[in-house]
């Protein structure tokens, strides 16, 4: 601002130095980063997941900053390891919003670790984009959550309902199902929109339960399931238990018409290369695949930039699951604070709830609770894997996209078709 003279016209020592210091203030805050703080699983069931997200995070931090940063500040990501453990979270969130006073809060990776960051979020009115979390603000209903997942505003809905309409349409057209999810957010959140859908749909539900998150033994669960003799099963399930299903579904030889639907960690590369052939058949929801209509620009050069460095840094070699996500959810704060040219929660919320956006995963806008206003989840299924090896999966060859109808390169077969 100008200096201006006293009455004497001179100008006081006392209102340059004042002065002087405001523009040093200024100034050490212009050159200060704006700190983004989150947890994220870096070592637990999702780690494998976790890690994926986090290298993608990394190439964000480092491709924004090579540009100037944002408003002309550095971005300084801090991220801690929630352990794939719940009870880590409010912890790491507190911390970071108290000590390392970050500027602003992203949530982390799937549903059991984004419920409990959102108390704590909640409270101190911070914006929350969260990864992969299933229906995490539906208790919540806070107006400064955004969940980055293509799961459309009937979130525990989503993704049974592509599953449902793809087995209804094989000739002859099931008529009985079995639900099984672990008794765990996410879980029970699918489990609850495939007990509706299937109610809405006429199919006969044989078998509906839980199962405690560290079981490790599946063959007796399904020995359960078969004994109801379900022509269709929907599991609700997390890494570990995952591999356990697919596993056990293999060592019974069971045999129906469809298999799958919500089994987190099946998307993995460590996962498919572990499981191999015994995936044949499974029927499953996924993100994001190297299909021509999901290489939008810039994809393909940041997939070969991750997976030149996936190898030193542990993490998974393709990526396809996590990391075009990941750096869509980041990159779309970046655009929150540029477009509104700062850090102000309010603000980005309103930009956020009102906007368009051009992401990396396409074009997106949120819906009044915070989820995508239209679903564009993936339905695919495992056909012709043939040994572990990981090159079969770096195309959409071994893995059809059954869903949506615009992106579908495939036909859905029966489960016991591709079991010979």
């Amino acid at each position: 601002m100008p200096l201006r003279p006293n009455r004497r016209g001179v100008i006081g020592a006392a209102t340059i130095a004042l002065v002087g210091m405001m523009s040093a203030t200024l100034s050490a805050e212009a050159q200060e980063p704006i700190k983004i703080g989150f947890g994220m699983a870096l070592t637990g069931p999702l780690g494998a997941n976790g890690k994926s997200a986090l290298l993608a995070m990394k190439i964000w931090e480092e491709d924004t900053n090579a540009k100037g940063g944002l408003l002309g500040r550095k971005v300084q990501l801090i991220n801690y390891d929630d352990q794939s453990n719940p009870s880590t979270v409010p912890g790491i969130y507190t911390k970071l919003l108290d000590v390392d006073k970050v500027d602003l809060v992203m949530g982390g990776y799937a549903t059991n670790m984004l419920a409990p960051a959102l108390p704590v979020v909640m409270q101190r009115k911070k914006v929350m984009i969260g990864l992969y979390g299933l229906d995490v603000n539906q208790k919540f209903k806070y107006d400064r959550y955004f969940a980055m997942a293509p799961n459309g505003p009937d979130t525990p809905q989503s993704l049974s309902r592509p599953f449902y309409d793809t087995v209804l349409a094989f000739d002859p057209k099931p008529k009985s199902i079995a639900i099984v999810a672990a008794d765990a957010e996410f879980s029970r959140n699918a489990a609850i929109g495939a007990r509706e859908n299937a109610k809405a749909l006429g199919l006969n539900i044989v078998y509906d339960k839980s199962y405690p998150p560290a079981t490790t033994d599946f063959a007796p669960i399904l020995r359960a399931i078969m004994a109801t003799n379900p022509d269709v099963i929907f599991v609700g399930s997390y890494p570990l238990d995952s591999v356990g299903m697919v596993l056990a579904a293999k060592e019974l030889d069971i045999k129906v018409r469809a298999f799958g639907g919500a089994m987190v960690g099946l998307q993995a590369s460590v996962f498919k290369t572990k499981l191999g052939e015994a995936l044949n058949g499974v029927m499953n929801y996924d993100y994001w695949l190297p299909a021509p209509a999901y290489m939008g620009p810039g994809v393909e050069a940041f997939l070969a930039k991750y997976q030149s460095r996936a190898a030193a840094e542990g993490v998974d070699p393709l990526g396809y699951y996590m990391a075009p996500f990941a750096y869509a959810y980041i990159d779309l704060l970046g655009q929150a604070i540029s477009a509104t040219n700062g850090t102000d929660d309010a603000k980005i919320a309103e930009y956020l709830h009102t906007a368009s956006h051009k992401t990396f995963v396409g074009p997106m806008k949120f819906g009044p609770g915070g989820e995508w206003d239209r679903d564009r989840a993936l339905l695919v299924q495992f056909q012709g894997v043939k040994g572990n090896g990981l090159d079969q999966f770096k195309t959409i060859d071994v893995q059809p996209i059954l869903y949506p109808a615009d992106v579908k390169t495939g036909k859905a077969m029966p489960f016991n078709d591709l079991r010979k």
